[in-house]
């Protein structure tokens, strides 16, 4: 099933009959230092999911679950122990599940605008009366994952759709640089002009962060970093940030939801600590307050919302906490862990898993266990309190593996966590294809390494009949033969900005190129 129901120790499904906890809490086995469990669920996944079925299923949810977590489990697999086959990490039967799940969802973003439906039939396509309305969020949640698809399998329509729908989205903001809550996929019109930080906006903004980082991309950052501006000038009040009217910045809704927490670890992603540490605190006081963080939180007031008062064990907080923790190393982000752990422990544990608190004044239960408690909260939280995992890996260990692209180097660090906390390997995305204009470069350096290889030879020979030998007045050039002349001649002009930014290596040593790396075989 796709959930645990704790209380009445059964399951059900919700989001799609695709084993979702199954899929979202793999790699957490993982990071726990679970391998046997990991090896197993792999291979109950590979004879048991099914994604040709019947089924409405949330666009965004599956993208964020079903396809991320695949697609991390894939990269992680070697790392579990699982015998990978020939070609991984651009081939693997946990990529061809995520390629399958992603495909079922490219029929939502047939529009007229590019930006998908929020929900598409996993057999039939999108249905002919499903509404034109998504959420920000349900639109703008795609670059991490089909950006990865596409460079692991060398199909670009993943990440051209992502990318789309991020641009018409970035388009369709208001003159005061804000984006409301749903539009119409159809007419390119908001439906809710609420706009803020958190629930159907939230990852639409985290996505532009983390898609820049991932992809070297300025250009998300600099529309992020745009947003950003607007988003303290007109939302931000006190460390809070409010729900604003998207065209005049009028306050809507003075109120704190749970979903937000996320925002002071996105802060911490661009060096804007002080800020992120202070609204951090903001909503640690909530925490303290109710044992949780309820789903909506009224500030003036200072209490909960009407049919907001519980607590589904959500992430976002304990998220924020150890990204902040990674950056300044405070205290006070290991007191809210712990925290966390007495409050979950106390409040939601029960005979068969950790119930939904349906109401944070009196401490009564859901029976329901959402997948991303195992995906996200319990990772998060062992990452917060375990800072030699490999995920912390400052690049002072790794994996070199051989793909059909030659060697690369994979398990270095610097993981990107997509908004349901599936980590991504960034060196992953260089594996398995090459830019032309990254090919030549590569070749032009290969050529100048064996020219030189050949040189020297050249040189030693010489030396034996005539006397020692003397640097060339222009040292590193070398001589290039007439085919090399040729090849340049056929290609079109290069970017002016070399892609190759680095100081030079001696060719001796390692080369390596956006993850390529050639070794000196002599």
């Amino acid at each position: 099933y796709d959930e645990l129901r704790p209380l009445t120790c059964d399951g059900h499904d919700t989001w799609g009959s695709f084993s979702l906890t199954l899929i979202d809490a793999l790699d957490t086995l993982l990071i726990l230092g679970n391998v046997s469990e990991f090896q197993r669920v792999v291979e109950v996944l590979q004879d048991n999911v099914d994604f040709d079925i019947d089924v409405n299923a949330s666009v965004f949810e599956t993208n964020i679950r079903v396809v991320g977590g695949l697609l991390s489990a894939h990269l992680l697999s070697k790392k579990a122990g699982v015998e990978v086959e020939a070609g991984w990490p651009c081939s693997g039967p946990l990529l061809r599940m995520a390629e399958e799940a992603a495909r079922k969802l490219l029929p939502a973003f047939q529009t007229p605008t590019g930006m998908p439906y929020g929900t598409v039939n996993l057999l039939h396509g999108v249905n002919p009366g499903e509404t034109p309305v998504t959420c920000t969020a349900g639109i703008g949640t795609f670059i991490v994952e089909f950006a990865t698809l596409s460079s692991l399998t060398g199909d670009p329509v993943f990440e051209d759709v992502a990318r789309v729908a991020l641009m018409r989205l970035w388009e369709s903001r208001s003159d005061i640089g804000l984006v409301g809550n749903h539009i119409d996929v159809l007419t390119g019109k908001w439906v809710a002009q609420d706009s803020g930080i958190g629930a159907g906006v939230d990852s639409y903004f985290e996505y532009l962060v983390k898609g820049a980082i991932l992809l070297q991309d300025k250009k998300l950052m600099a529309m992020f970093l745009e947003y950003n501006t607007a988003i303290r000038n007109y939302t931000r009040f006190d460390d809070w940030y409010l729900w604003v009217q998207m065209y005049k910045g009028t306050v809507s809704m003075p109120v704190f939801q749970s979903l937000e927490a996320y925002w002071p670890g996105l802060q911490s992603l661009i060096g804007d600590i002080d800020n992120a540490m202070r609204t951090f605190l903001n909503y640690y006081t909530i925490w303290k307050q109710f044992g949780g963080l309820p789903e909506f939180y009224n500030i003036p007031q200072g209490y909960t919302v009407e049919k907001r008062e519980g607590y589904p064990l959500r992430p976002e907080l304990i998220e924020s906490a150890m990204y902040l923790y990674r950056a300044t190393g405070d205290p006070t982000l290991l007191e809210l862990g712990r925290d966390a752990v007495e409050s979950i422990e106390k409040i939601s544990k029960v005979e068969c898993g950790f119930a939904t608190i349906k109401d944070l004044r009196d401490h009564k239960l859901d029976n329901r266990m959402e997948s991303f408690f195992l995906a996200e909260t319990v990772k998060y939280l062992y990452l917060l309190f375990d800072p030699a995992n490999f995920i912390h890996n400052n690049g002072s260990t790794f994996d070199a593996v051989i793909t059909p692209y030659g060697e690369c180097i994979l398990g270095a660090g610097g993981y990107i966590f997509n908004t349901e906390a599936h980590p991504i390997d960034p060196a992953a995305l260089h594996c398995c294809r090459r830019l032309k204009e990254e090919q030549w470069e590569v070749e032009d350096l290969m050529r100048e390494f064996y020219s030189l290889k050949r040189n020297r030879s050249r040189f030693q020979k010489k030396t034996m009949s005539s006397g020692p030998w003397q640097p060339p007045t222009q040292p590193g050039t070398v001589s290039s033969p007439e085919s090399h002349d040729q090849a340049r001649e056929k290609k079109p002009a290069k970017p002016k900005i070399p892609l190759l930014s680095c100081p030079s290596q001696p060719f001796t040593s390692k080369l390596a190129l956006l993850g390529q790396v050639f070794l000196d075989s002599s």
